[in-house]
């Protein structure tokens, strides 16, 4: 299980911070080990795969904005978590 408020007092920018990308990029990354650790003794469930893949496509969306906003707290943030890095985006 997640301990929350553990994950949220590790990626805040400050004490009322719950709701950053940061945070909320972390939070996403925390629930998507625990369950690709569920799914890899529990192959059939097809409904947690499903979960899954929404929960990527929410933090692939939260990180893209991360690095269209912030390029050096993307980085941080990956190297922190051990999130691979997709090509940059040259706009």
């Amino acid at each position: 299980m997640i301990d929350k408020k553990q994950i949220i007092g590790e990626h805040a920018k400050d004490s009322s911070d719950t709701g950053s990308t940061a945070v909320q990029v972390a939070l996403l990354t925390a629930r998507i080990n625990n369950l690709s650790v569920h799914l890899g003794t529990n192959k059939k469930d097809k409904a947690g795969q499903r979960g899954l893949q929404l929960l990527n496509g929410q933090r692939r969306r939260l990180l893209k904005y991360l690095e269209r906003t912030d390029y050096d707290g993307y980085i941080a943030l990956t190297d922190k978590l051990g999130i691979r890095r997709g090509q940059r985006i040259v706009r």
